[in-house]
């Protein structure tokens, strides 16, 4: 890394980091992501109660996006100049005391959509320095030809506590009190900010940066690195086309449970329980698919197969449907998620992570906020089914995104001395 940066330690894999430093790790982001899902089921459900208008409930969702496109960049390039353990623990200590403000203000009847999304918004902004602290903290923690089972077994687990633990829990919270999940999350904010700050990694002296350095050129450099390579252009393109429908999915899939097909909180948490469930699946063949596919081929069925889901979200009005629609979509998720992940990592150069990694998210999730308000208009005016059709149409725009990039090397190029060749992946 550029300053103050992590170094692996000797010994390091998977299986020995079970018992150290990714173990922590692990235990960190699974339970924060327990605490996520309490609160990211539960703002959705507070606007509902808070309003009726689609397009309100929607910009809730949108301003919790809205920050990667303004801050996402300046978070990768810090997160290349410093300490990246000290950047996750001290987020997570914050994003704590946040959330554990706005459940007092719940508690005490103090909850609008204008709090809630000012919420969003403050999170949001100081993930984009966690998300890329951590995706560049990773490769430091376990060797790289583990870095594939590292990201499957860290998003398994985070589905797991998040969606099969977290989004069931929800419904019995919020009958003890609104305020509750948002309590509970605040905790795991700093419990697991406690988890981060115990981790032991060696870092190395700071490098002198070059004369004239700026974070303005530095960020410039992380966007010519991921432009550089096809198979991550490719990637980032179809996976902010994606992420535009995803807005509109996301944003409205609780008007859609709870007001198309009227099943209320109970018919919502089955929706997401059963795209954890699917997750999970997703989690465990992926290493299958990829060795009989490769990484490029592997997304690619992801998304193929996603749309199939989405036109049968958006076109059976049955929960029964939903539930199993949710399932695929969920599996072909992870897959897409893993490999997209695994890939950035593996290709882009070591001391430009956090920067590659920012440009990457920033230009994926800035169609997201869009597809947010798009999702909420279009609920508005033609039925809260219709947002799922919308986003089956950008992501056949995100699969032929992809196609340049299906028939290439993928294994990318040395990092710098750091480690061998990458074989092909």
């Amino acid at each position: 890394m550029t300053t103050a940066g992590v170094v692996r330690a000797a010994g390091t894999g998977v299986g020995a980091a079970w018992r150290g430093a990714f173990g922590r790790l692990w235990s960190a982001a699974v339970l924060s992501s327990f605490g996520d899902a309490l609160r990211t089921a539960a703002l959705p459900l507070l606007a509902a109660s808070l309003t009726d208008d689609p397009l309100l409930i929607a910009s809730v969702t949108a301003c919790g996006y809205l920050p990667w496109i303004v801050f996402g960049l300046l978070g990768g390039a810090v997160a290349d100049r410093v300490d990246q353990r000290r950047a996750m623990w001290t987020v997570d200590a914050v994003r704590g005391l946040l959330v554990g403000g706005f459940a007092v203000a719940v508690a005490l009847g103090h909850a609008s959509i204008a709090l809630l999304i000012t919420l969003a918004f403050a999170l949001t902004t100081l993930q984009t320095l966690f998300d890329n602290a951590a995706t560049a903290l990773l490769p430091a923690l376990v060797d790289r030809e583990a870095l594939g089972s590292a990201n499957a077994r860290l998003m398994t687990g985070q589905r797991v506590a998040g969606g099969l633990l977290g989004g069931p829990a929800v419904p019995l919270l919020l009958a003890a009190a609104a305020f509750t999940p948002f309590a509970v999350d605040a905790v795991t904010f700093l419990v697991a900010a406690a988890l981060v700050a115990s981790l032991r990694t060696s870092t190395p002296e700071a490098k002198p940066r070059p004369a004239g350095s700026t974070l303005r050129r530095e960020i410039a450099d992380g966007l010519l690195a991921l432009g550089r390579d096809r198979a991550l252009r490719a990637l980032c393109t179809a996976t902010a086309l994606c992420n535009v429908g995803m807005g509109a999915l996301i944003a409205t899939l609780v008007v859609l449970v709870t007001g198309w097909l009227h099943t209320g909180p109970g018919g919502y948490a089955a929706a997401t329980t059963a795209y954890t469930v699917g997750s999970l699946a997703g989690g465990a063949v992926n290493s299958r698919i990829v060795a009989g596919l490769g990484r490029i081929r592997a997304v690619f069925l992801a998304g193929t197969v996603q749309i199939a889901a989405l036109l049968v979200i958006g076109s059976v009005r049955s929960l029964v449907a939903l539930v199993a629609a949710l399932a695929v979509f969920g599996l072909m998720g992870m897959v897409w998620n893993v490999n997209t992940t695994t890939l950035m990592q593996q290709r882009s150069p070591a001391d430009m992570l956090g920067r590659v990694s920012a440009a990457f998210r920033t230009l994926a999730v800035a169609g997201v906020p869009l597809g947010a308000l798009l999702g909420g208009a279009v609920a508005t005016a033609w039925g809260p089914n219709t947002p799922a059709l919308l986003t089956a149409a950008f992501f056949v725009l995100s699969v032929t995104a992809l196609i340049p990039a299906r028939g290439q090397y993928v294994g990318g190029v040395a990092r710098k001395q750091q480690v061998p060749p990458r074989q092909a992946a």
